[in-house]
């Protein structure tokens, strides 16, 4: 399985893709709406993988709920408690029209999609309050970023194994102090001066069918993979619908390349000896995400930034 260690990235303030932010990069090409590019330059996107397309959302704690509209669908109060991002109205409907166009958490308002994971939680069982969520949109490592499609609307995905009783793989999930490329796959103890941040990588090939847990099909992970991105413990059957992709492809069963979500929840510097997640022990960390984007922009993101192999910032 590709690794995704040193994917993440510090945060490229002040340049934009698709908006008309400033910054160090030069102005790129007018997009179809009209548009600015920027290109950022930013030193800690370029490694061994080489440069990597991007563009970058920011967003504030929305509410918390013991909601989760994949897993207990119309089924309010029944989860385990969940920190929500983004589109302010999500609870246990999962009624696409209804939350389509919300306000939103997003400085980007235009991204009314919501992402949401398990409360983390301190040694007296209390939430802590998240800082902030950042989400990266990039190609699978290795995809041909001209490939890329963006998600449809209302497509619903899981990371992570609400299950796990080990940790996880870190190329799945970890945990670093800021953004630090140093990752590993449980709280660190961080200095004052950096915060906490949970990583979760979803998966970037899709089935092209299915939108929702109801109605999926088998999934094809790499033989090499540990643990399943779409496994939660009771509630609805949430059978995988999309895959992670090896060596730059996609499995047959899941031939469709998404961007790569990845979220990185900052929180503040706190005690990690006694951290446990609403979800259970600290390996049970995991992510989910509700395309509920403004669907034009959504597009124009991924055309002008990742089908372009552009490595663009923060988008508003």
């Amino acid at each position: 399985m590709r690794r995704l260690v040193g994917l993440v990235a510090a945060l490229v303030l002040g340049s934009a893709c698709g908006g008309s932010g400033g910054g160090d990069g030069g102005a790129g090409p007018v997009g179809s709406a009209g548009s600015t590019v920027r290109e950022a330059v930013d030193p800690e996107r370029i490694g061994p993988q080489g440069r990597v397309a991007q563009f970058v959302v920011q967003c504030t704690l929305s509410h918390e709920a013991y909601d989760d509209p994949i897993v207990y669908p119309d089924q309010p109060g029944m989860s385990h408690l969940h920190a929500f991002f983004g589109n302010e109205m999500v609870d246990a409907d999962p009624d696409y029209d209804r939350v389509s166009g919300a306000a939103t958490s997003c400085e980007q308002r235009q991204d009314t999609a919501s992402y949401w994971a398990p409360a983390l939680l301190d040694g007296a069982g209390q939430a802590v309050e998240p800082v902030s969520m950042t989400a990266y949109y990039r190609p699978g490592f290795g995809v041909d970023p001209a490939t890329v499609e963006p998600y449809p609307a209302g497509l619903m995905l899981v990371a992570g194994d609400r299950t796990a009783a080990e940790p996880q793989s870190t190329d799945i999930v970890s945990w670093s102090c800021g953004s630090s490329s140093v990752r590993a796959d449980a709280p660190m103890r961080c200095p004052a001066t950096e915060t906490l941040r949970l990583l979760v990588n979803f998966a970037d090939c899709w089935d092209g069918e299915h939108l929702g847990p109801e109605a999926a099909t088998a999934v094809t992970r790499p033989p090499t993979a540990p643990g399943d991105d779409h496994v939660h413990d009771g509630g609805a059957d949430v059978t995988p619908f999309s895959a992670y992709s090896e060596d730059g492809s996609c499995p047959s069963t899941h031939p469709v390349p998404i961007p790569m979500l990845q979220l990185a929840i900052d929180y503040p510097p706190v005690d990690p000896s006694e951290l446990s997640l609403a979800s259970g022990s600290i390996t049970t960390a995991h992510a989910d995400f509700w395309n509920v984007w403004d669907q034009a922009k959504l597009e124009q993101e991924v055309e002008l930034c990742l089908n372009a192999d552009r490595v663009c910032g923060v988008t508003d």
